[in-house]
């Protein structure tokens, strides 16, 4: 049984892409980001970043006590491990699946997500950030557009965990002020990952908390206004 500490934003959406997937027992925990839950000093006990998504695998391969992971990239590559699956066992295939998985998390994700902060979010519009995250969203549309021209998964032949980081941050493209119809081997990508029942199934889990009411000021403030200072253990 996996504990899974999520809410429906990209980064939470991974993990139940790959829980589906692979067909593993999972129960999720709401972690509210806007009211805070994140922040709470039991989250911190297993998240000490107080971001979600993190999980507990209360039966590691090991057979030992219950292993605690943070971070999605990790947790992927921890849940791949665990079952076998989407992620190839050979030196080339694992290392060309891992290359993109950190691109995402070191690029796609980060680009993306002060795409969405500057143009949805923050109290003031600035033009300079809103075009310089815009633009560097779009260039790395470019880089998998001409990955996916070659292959029919970011990682080659076969769908991995790469796949399942980057698809969740496409999801939102013209909130990101994207087009698909400029990049055609990541939109044929983007439909085929969207068609899976796995996907679908994930993103059904997420329906519920997505209903909810969107960020508050107050949550903006929990949100964006933490410091080393206002985080408590």
């Amino acid at each position: 049984m996996i504990d899974l500490f999520y809410w429906p934003t990209p980064n939470g959406h991974k993990i139940t892409m790959f829980l589906e997937e692979a067909g593993l027992d999972y129960t999720i925990h709401p972690v509210d980001i806007s009211a805070g839950d994140q922040f709470r000093s039991e989250f911190l006990a297993i998240s000490p970043n107080n971001r979600m998504p993190a999980i507990i695998d209360r039966t590691p391969k090991d057979g030992g006590e219950a292993i605690s992971v943070f971070e999605s990239g990790a947790i992927l590559l921890y849940l791949a491990e665990k079952t076998g699956q989407f992620l190839p066992a050979d030196i080339r295939g694992r290392t060309a699946v891992t290359e993109w998985l950190f691109w995402q998390v070191s690029g796609l994700g980060p680009m993306a997500g002060q795409n969405h902060h500057f143009g949805q979010y923050a109290p003031e519009k600035i033009p300079y950030a809103i075009t310089r995250y815009v633009n560097e969203t779009n260039r790395l549309y470019g880089v998998m557009d001409r990955r996916l021209a070659q292959v029919p998964f970011l990682g080659g032949a076969e769908y991995s965990i790469a796949d399942m980081a980057s698809y969740p941050w496409v999801v939102p493209w013209q909130r990101q002020q994207q087009n698909l119809e400029e990049f055609p081997n990541l939109k044929r990508w983007f439909e085929d990952i969207a068609a899976r029942p796995a996907t679908i199934r994930a993103y059904e889990k997420g329906k519920d908390l997505s209903a909810r009411p969107s960020v508050t000021e107050e949550g903006k403030k929990i949100l964006f206004g933490q410091t080393a200072r206002s985080v408590k253990a």
